[in-house]
């Protein structure tokens, strides 16, 4: 089987659901998936969902307990840092079938992550190795290497309305 590179990005909600739900899918196919997830170390719900499939399921977290909101300190380029030297060896290693970076492309343009090690990580995947880029804001030399794209377009969002994210639906 061909894997292939998929973004999916934009302002509206559901990119890291989309990548999540791919993950289910290649576990019920018995093909295991890694998720690296930048920029998030808050609590949240998928993740006690996701310990049900640690046999085909790997998730590591290189955020703090909360979302960068204006300038990164520098812990977070230290946490973007480890987080890429890992995907670097996790790819190497050969184990999983398919890789998720969420919230990558947000971390590339928040300049914690250089695009130069995605485009390494995207050009040295085996063939067969499906690769899921998440986060808002992709880098135009990430959608050029990328073989699908999709953006969220957000059209109506109860935010607006002033609800707050909901356990188990946005958190």
């Amino acid at each position: 089987m061909t894997g292939y590179c998929h973004i999916y990005t934009g302002d509206g909600k559901g990119k890291t659901t989309a990548a999540l739900g791919l993950a289910l899918r290649a576990a019920g196919a018995g093909i295991r998936v890694y998720i690296a997830q930048f920029l998030k170390g808050m609590e949240s719900c998928e993740l006690h969902a996701l310990e049900r499939f640690s046999d085909l399921i790997t998730v590591e977290r290189f955020g703090r307990e909360c979302f960068i909101v204006g300038t990164p300190q520098e812990e977070d380029f230290t946490l973007a840092k480890h987080g890429i030297e890992r995907v670097k060896e996790v790819l190497r290693k050969g184990k999983y079938g398919m890789l998720i970076l969420d919230e990558v492309n947000l971390a590339v343009h928040l300049g914690l992550i250089d695009v130069g090690d995605i485009t390494e990580i995207i050009g040295k995947k085996p063939q067969a190795v499906e690769i899921i880029l998440t986060g808002r804001h992709a880098h135009e030399n990430l959608i050029e290497k990328a073989d699908l794209v999709t953006e969220m377009v957000e059209v109506k969002h109860y935010y607006e309305k002033g609800v707050k994210a909901r356990k188990g639906i946005e958190r």
